[in-house]
């Protein structure tokens, strides 16, 4: 099986998605969206950012390497009572199943991120966006102090280390290398623009809780963890990833847990 499918059917990620809708609907609503635009959500989930979207009445289609995530966006769709949203299983780095300039926006948040091949993510999200259309992606950031990047920071010190030639996701938290990625695909430099932004996730229960779900749930987490049972550190990435849930954690109640983290928007007008 693909690594990747592999690791985000892993767990269920939809548990974890629970705590990022607020963030979700609040990126949508800043995308201004109107009715019947065409929308590509790459990397789509179980539809944190498609199904806001939908509700603007974009006509929108959800794609996702985890066919789990895919029948999970679909059930919410359904739910939701929304037919101008599809999700359909696929790879970012080969959108061979749609067609070039075909979307008036792109929005990738933490998704396209992920897959192995950034340079063939950016060229196949270039052809399916139309002309005087935009790419709007969400990254997290390497090295920053909050929430996401220190939890891969922390789980890759018990893992084992990653395949050759693998390029960490992180790298799309960079400027330079987003430049240089969109360049390759036709983009000139002039045309993307970068701001730093916040994601708050937001959960019932304690830090503790949440970093269960994450522990539970998360395919990256899950891995970091079996990686460190099979060398006897469980204890020890236990107690470093409970320390950095409680120490950014800014809720003042103790029934619910609100942790801000830090991302790179990237906007993309062609």
């Amino acid at each position: 099986m693909n690594a990747n499918k592999a690791l985000w059917e892993k767990g269920d990620f939809t548990r974890l998605a629970e705590s990022m809708r607020t963030s979700g609907e609040a990126i949508v609503a800043g995308l201004k969206i109107t009715p019947d635009l065409k929308v590509l959500d790459l990397g789509c989930g179980d539809g944190t950012t498609a199904i806001p979207a939908a509700r603007h009445a974009a006509q929108v289609v959800g794609v996702d390497i985890a066919e789990n995530l895919v029948a999970a966006g679909a059930r919410r769709a359904e739910e939701h009572g929304l037919t101008n949203v599809t999700f359909q299983q696929g790879d970012a780095c080969d959108l061979s199943g749609l067609a070039d300039d075909t979307f008036d926006l792109v929005v990738s948040i933490f998704g396209a991120m992920f897959a192995p091949r950034p340079f063939d993510v950016a060229k196949e999200m270039v052809r399916v966006t139309r002309p005087g259309g935009r790419i709007v992606m969400g990254n997290w950031i390497p090295g920053d102090p909050t929430l996401v990047a220190q939890i891969l920071k922390i789980s890759s010190a018990y893992s084992p280390p990653p395949p050759e030639g693998f390029i960490s996701p992180m790298t799309w938290g960079v400027e330079k290398n987003v430049i240089e990625r969109f360049g390759a695909a036709g983009v000139a430099e002039s045309d993307i623009s970068f701001a730093k932004d916040i994601y708050t996730f937001e959960a019932e229960g304690s830090p503790s809780d949440f970093l269960a779900t994450f522990r539970t749930y998360y395919g990256p987490t899950m891995n970091a963890y079996e990686a460190a049972e099979a060398s006897g550190r469980v204890a020890q990435l236990q107690d470093e990833l409970e320390a950095l849930f409680i120490s950014q954690n800014t809720s003042t109640t103790d029934t619910d847990t609100r942790i801000p983290a830090t991302f790179l928007r990237v906007t993309v007008n062609l």
